[in-house]
């Protein structure tokens, strides 16, 4: 049985900017619910995991292990409920199981887990080990003579880790020109911003030009931006990608702005402050 080809094209920008704002009322209806959760980490990344999963990506819900789909891993696994509303919206899963976010026995865990869900391709939540996952994936694709992409999101907070440069290094030296990660760049870390945690990480793009990777900066919320980039980086390259995505942490959305540490990483908004998220959601359309 052959698997679904990569579907480029097959829907208007509008629809994917549609499903991104349906996906953001989910995020932060089910965080909302559990109390806790990611909502801010898993919004800054939901319009390049709309443009990944109903776009870009070749993948088989029907088939969440056919051998020739393109792997996406979510290195910074605190954003769970983002993929988990996009695994849900590509038919994955239940999306009811949506509602179960970190209750006791459910599947939609307050971090991936590869055994609790199809269509999740690593146990991931300690951070820095996605690269080195996505790299053992992208290389096994040379070894079995197939084509498929592995797209791997790291954060930029996650980017201190230095298992992420050691991938980086191995990556470039093997030159796995499948290899596209994507840096959600939304410029805050748990305990502050980027910049003030480790300044040293900037500049990001020349850095990982110096590892020997390409690169290419987007505004990871522009639709028409974020697809450019991504169908590109399906073209055969005898390098590794990175893709900086210049995000916000909680979309912009006044109730996480009002943060002015964090963007209150890791804390659920309270149903005031849901309302108000899902207002301003609402006048986006």
């Amino acid at each position: 049985m052959e698997g679904p080809t990569a579907t480029a094209g097959s829907r208007s920008t509008d629809d994917l900017r549609r499903i991104a704002l349906r996906l953001s009322r989910q995020i932060i209806d089910i965080t909302t619910r559990a109390g806790s959760g990611h909502p801010s980490s898993s919004l800054s990344a939901i319009d390049i995991l709309t443009g990944l999963y109903f776009d870009v990506m070749r993948h088989d819900p029907q088939r969440p292990d056919w051998p020739d789909r393109d792997r996406f891993i979510l290195s910074k696994g605190h954003a769970a409920p983002g993929l988990y509303a996009v695994l849900a919206e590509a038919g994955y899963l239940d999306p009811a199981l949506l509602n179960t976010l970190r209750q006791t026995g459910s599947p939609v865990e307050g971090h991936p887990n590869a055994r609790a869900l199809p269509g999740v391709e690593a146990s991931t939540g300690s951070l820095g080990q996605g690269l080195s996952i996505g790299l053992g994936h992208a290389l096994a694709a040379r070894v079995d003579g197939r084509d498929y992409v592995v797209y791997v999101m790291i954060g930029d907070g996650e980017a201190d880790e230095g298992q992420v440069w050691e991938a980086a290094m191995s990556a470039a030296k093997y030159r796995v020109g499948n290899l596209v990660a994507i840096l959600d760049f939304n410029g805050y870390q748990q305990t502050g911003p980027v910049t003030k945690v480790m300044p040293s990480l900037l500049p990001i793009s020349a850095k990982w030009r110096a590892f020997g990777w390409d690169t290419v900066e987007v505004n990871g919320h522009d639709m028409d931006a974020i697809l450019a980039a991504l169908r590109d980086a399906r073209r055969p390259r005898d390098r590794p990608l990175l893709l900086v995505a210049h995000t916000l942490k909680g979309a912009g959305l006044s109730p996480f702005e009002r943060d002015e540490e964090n963007r209150k990483h890791g804390v659920a908004l309270t149903e005031e402050e849901r309302e108000v998220a899902l207002r301003e959601l609402a006048a986006r359309q």
